[in-house]
This record gives C-alpha cells, structure tokens and sequence, in this order.
C-alpha cells in the first residue's frame, strides 16, 4: 500500500470516519492518482466529495455527472471503506449484466482502482438467478424427456458455474427447460443446498465489500425480502450496508417489473396442452383445463381489445375496464379451479410428468393468480397494465411504486446513491424526485471536463418544409460517419423510403434490419457509414472518426406508454400540467443522452443538428439545457 496512504477502515466513531474519509478520499484523487498517471478532474473530485458526504450521513444522493467524469473511481472510493466500516458490503446496482460484468472484469474500474491503491477489494457478482442451469430440472429433460441436445447434456454433466454464459448458443426454448425457475420453491427441492444457483449465493453472500448486481435482481430481493425473512427463508442478497444505483435513472422498469406480474399466453397454453396428455388423469381434471383454455383466450381477447391505441413497438397500455376485470375474474377462478384439481391427487401424475416440472407449474399458476387479483383490487385503479409487444404477453404493476420504495428502501436510513450522467433538466431535478418519490434527497451536478467549446457544434435547420433535403445535405457534406435518431420505428422506416432513390457514398444501417449489438458493431468498422434508429438513444459507444455527426430527426416526446401515462395522470390529481411536468422533463432527459453519443473520448469532434422544431417554441429551453454545456451553437 502507498507510504502516504491512510485507508479510513478501523475507526469506530462516526464522526472520525466521515473526517478520515473525506481526507482519504482527497489523498487519492489528489497525490495517489496523479502518481499513476491520472489527471486530477476537479469534476470527479467534486462528485467524491459529494458521494462521501451522503455516505456518512446515510442519505439519498443524486449524483449526476458527465461523460469522462469518472464517477465509478468517485464512489467506489467511499463504498470500499465503508464497507468495511460498518462490517456489511456495499450493493452496486447495474443497468444491464453487460454493465455489470464489465464492472468487475479483471479490466474493469474495481480491479484497477484495487491495483493503484494495493488494496485487495472483495467485488463479487450476484447473478440473475434465471442465468444458472437446475440441475433438477436439467435432469429431467435429459433423463425422462430426452429435449436437451446432445452438447446441452454434456455442459450440464461437466459445468461447475453452471451459467448461461458458458454455452452461448443454447436457445431460449432449450434454457427454458433447464433453467431455475422461479415458480419453482427452492425450499423444498431435493437438491436443497447442493444445487449451482445456491453455491453461487453462498459464494456472493460472503463478499466483505461490494456485490456487483442487476437492477432486476436488487428489486427482486427489495420486495420479496422482508416476506422471506418472515418464512424463515434466506432473501437473494445478503444485509448489506447502503446501495449505489449506477444508471440510477433507468430503475423505474425494472423495479415496475419485479413489483408486478407477467402472464406470457404461450407458457400458460404449453403448460395446459401438458396437463392434458396426463394418462389416467380424472375427468376433473380435463374438465378445469378446458375450462381455463377458453378462459385464457378470453381475457387476452378482451385485452387486446382494450389496448389504447399508440406506438407499434414496445408497451401497448391496456384501460383496465369492467369487461377486462370481469374475465380476469374468471381466468383467475379458472386457474384456482385447476391448481386444486392438481394438488388433490398430485400423486397420480407422477409418472406422467415429473415432479419439478409440477412444481413449476403450481408456481406459474399462484404467480399469474397474484397478477391477476393485483388487476382487480380497487377496480384496478391500483394498477397499470399492458401489452408487451414483444412476446404478446400482459404484464400488471402496481400504479405507485413510490410507497413501496419509501417503505423498503427510503426508510432504511441506508445510504442510496443514484448515479448517472441524466438525472437532471439542467441542475433541476424535480421530476426525477417526484417520480422516484424522494423527499429530501442531497444533490450534486457536474458537467463533463471534454471541452466542449472546442469539441462540439450545434446548429438547428431553421426551414423544415424541405426536411428530407436538408437531412441529404448535411450527411454528403459530413461524408456519412452519422447516427439519426428518430422516436419510432415507423420513422425510421419513413426515412429509409426517402433514401432508397439516393445515391449515397456511404452505407446507411436501419435499426429494424437486424440485431442492435450487430448493427452497432457494423457502424463502427463501416467508417464512413449511417446509422438510422429510435433505440440509440443512449446505451452506444462509438468514439472516433465513425461517428462525428449525431441528426435529431425527431425530438424525443415520450411515447404513449404505460408507466409515463401513470406519470401524467399522477401529475393531473395534483394539479399539474402533465406536459409541462412529465412529458418536456421526460424529453429533456433522453435527448441529454442523444446529445451524449456524439463525444465519447477528448479527442473526438462533431456536430449536433436539429432537423425537428425547436426555436420559437415552449420546448425551446428544455432542448437549450440538454445541450452540451459551453458547445458553440451555430
């Protein structure tokens, strides 16, 4: 460890440690990194100092930084010591697995900040469950069904992890016969306590600093932990000390889906065709399952029919109406009807379907029974409901999650940080308070140290009548290397149409014309080439020459969604001017992230060009303090 270096760990008194904290934390960004070669940035000293102090006070911190901040090395430096402070790890929680493996990869910012300082840092990954085989149910397949191809069955025989990741290109159709499924109880499986999913808890649960999670998995364990706790059971993490949400402002899904239910029609159709090739089953038995058949097209039907219309991609909002309650009512008897007929003479079935796999569906049918009465209770006025485009299923969540968090987060008294480059409208950050339900949280703001002055142009196309000219123009004069972003899919589609009679010298790449991740890879090697698409807007990083020009086609008004409806009419009963209040904060956010694709090194250049309505309207300034601040403006 370095001469000067005095790690804050062993004090016991609160105020000596906040004291040694914030002067440790001064050590390193001042003389430690330096050292090494790091350039001290007032912007991620500012931001430690900020985080350390929220961390010591056990407050909720927004810390929204800029690109080239360095905001990991920011909070880690106050996780790590009080971690060890309090004797409880630290939850980093992470937008995506991608974000979290490349956290705690032998390159990533842990592992080098661990190194520079000669601290041995105890980081460990807690997983999503549904990436880890069961070996039950894995054997099953194997032994009694014969579904699992042939090198499937030898990973299953030879792994140790037993994670997805080792065997990349098993099929979701495959993995979900293998996989843990959480319908299923772990309680009271035979292979309690010896499984792969269990080794991986018991190796993440020892973690003396940080455990590095998904958002999915921190909520999943927020709101099922105290219920577990009750039973007796063991809750997916283990008690940790305080929680830094990095992406902070992309938690809202996640924690709406893990609150919530998702009834997939397809698995509950598959599950229904399997019970009634049972051999011997009672008459009963057929009769609850044909029953639920009808049912289950029913309420989709109705479904279907009560979705508000809206975007084609993506969330459809669902109106919760009496005719959609009343066969929820009834789906919901159809399933309770069904689960008894199984649970009367389960031993009957035994031979005909193995144990695991009714399990499972018990679990399937008690977790669709929970979405269901959660769509009925007060006449739904308690819920939002939709239909997921991509799999056709119906997800149902509560209306307020605010509650639940003050309730099992805010009211821990725990540490919260929230920290993201996109939290505020610049440096107001009341919408993202009131819809994370925050009171008083402490706030802190910094730009990025790029210089921008000299890195970035933006200029806005003042006659729009000629849009689709303008757009030719300006990709031929910057020679290609451009991302679009538009706010759908059917634009992208429009702009493919006015494009295919040009001849253009360079590629153009639409979103709707294969996988993101290839596309994103194809942009970056295909220099001079176009990108065109309403999914980019954040989440892409391609520094260099490959991207010079970011074109705003289309502003990012949020689209017709369910958790942004709830927002809007949330906004209504207290008074609000939802536009004003959800809609221009909602766009201001996203359109900060369009902006952020542009500059992702300080060596890169580029312009910004808006080809959408901005000057001379309400919008004006929410657009202006989305801006890259001190950007030339043309």
């Amino acid at each position: 460890m370095h001469a000067k270096l005095k790690v804050p760990f062993e004090y016991s008194n609160k105020n000596e440690f906040h004291e040694k904290l914030i002067e440790w934390i001064g050590d390193v960004l001042y003389d430690i990194l330096p050292e090494h070669g790091y350039e001290v940035r007032d912007e991620q000293i500012f931001t430690a100092f900020q985080i350390g102090d929220a961390f010591c006070e056990q407050k909720v911190h927004l810390a929204e930084a800029g690109l080239g901040t360095g905001k990991t090395f920011a909070y880690l430096l106050s996780a790590i010591p009080y971690a060890r402070f309090t004797g409880k790890p630290v939850v980093i929680s992470c937008a995506s697995p991608a974000l979290q493996e490349q956290l705690a990869a032998q390159s990533g910012d842990i592992h080098k900040l661990s190194k520079l300082l000669g601290l041995e840092v105890d980081a460990r990954m807690a997983k999503d469950p549904r990436q880890y085989v069961c070996d039950v149910r894995a054997n099953e397949s194997i032994e009694d069904f014969g579904e699992v191809p042939e090198e499937v069955e030898e990973w299953v025989k030879e792994t140790t992890r037993g994670e997805r990741s080792e065997i990349p290109t098993v099929t979701d159709k495959v993995w979900k016969k293998i996989s843990w499924n959480e319908s299923m109880s772990c309680e009271s499986c035979q292979n309690r306590g010896y499984c792969k999913l269990v080794r991986a808890r018991e190796y993440y649960r020892a973690t003396q600093d940080l455990i590095i999670v998904d958002h999915e998995t921190f909520f999943h364990d927020l709101w099922t932990r105290e219920e577990k706790i009750a039973n007796g059971h063991m809750p997916i993490l283990p008690e940790y000390s305080a929680v830094i949400f990095d992406e902070g402002h992309k938690i809202m899904l996640p924690a709406a889906m893990q609150a919530g239910q998702q009834l997939i029609k397809e698995e509950i159709e598959a599950m229904i065709a399997s019970l009634e090739d049972i051999q011997g089953a009672r008459d009963a038995l057929h009769t609850t399952t044909a029953a639920l058949e009808e049912a289950l097209d029913d309420f989709f039907e109705i479904a279907q029919e009560s979705v508000v219309t809206g975007e084609n991609k993506g969330r459809l909002t669902v109106e919760i109406n009496d005719a959609l309650l009343r066969a929820a009512s009834v789906l919901r008897a159809g399933l309770d009807q069904v689960l008894m007929e199984l649970q009367i003479e389960q031993e009957l079935y035994l031979e005909s379907i193995p144990t695991s796999l009714l399990e499972g569906y018990e679990g399937q049918m008690e977790n669709a029974i929970r979405g269901l009465a959660q769509l009925g209770k007060n006449k739904g006025q308690d819920a939002i409901a939709w239909i997921e485009q991509r799999d056709d299923s119906f997800c149902v969540v509560p209306r307020d999650l605010t509650k639940m968090l003050d309730q099992a987060l805010y009211s821990k008294l725990l540490p919260a940080i929230f920290s993201s480059a996109t939290l505020s409208n610049e440096g107001d950050f009341d919408y993202f308070v009131r819809m994370m339900g925050l009171k008083s949280p402490s706030k802190s703001t910094i730009g990025s140290p790029f210089n921008m002055e000299e890195q970035v142009r933006i200029s806005f196309v003042p006659e729009l009548e000629n849009r689709i000219e303008q757009l030719i123009t300006v990709l031929k004069n910057n020679g290609g290397r451009a991302l679009i972003l538009t706010r759908s899919l059917s634009e992208v589609g429009k702009i493919r149409q006015y494009l295919k009679g040009e001849a253009l010298p360079f590629e153009v790449l639409y979103e709707d014309e294969g996988d993101r991740g290839h596309l994103v890879r194809r942009f970056k090697e295909e220099e001079t080439s176009v990108l065109v698409g309403s999914d980019f807007w954040e989440g892409i990083d391609v520094p260099g020459d490959a991207l010079t020009l970011v074109v705003i086609w289309q502003l990012p008004f949020p689209k017709l969604d369910p958790l942004i409806e709830a927002q809007r009419k949330a906004a209504k009963e207290q008074g609000l001017d939802p536009v004003v209040t959800v809609d221009y904060p909602e766009m201001g956010l996203q359109l900060k992230q369009g902006c952020g694709r542009l500059i992702r090194t300080e060596e890169d250049k580029g312009q910004i060009i808006f080809i959408d309505e901005v000057l001379g309207t309400p919008w004006e300034k929410i657009v202006r303090g989305a801006l890259p601040k001190d950007a030339i403006i043309e």
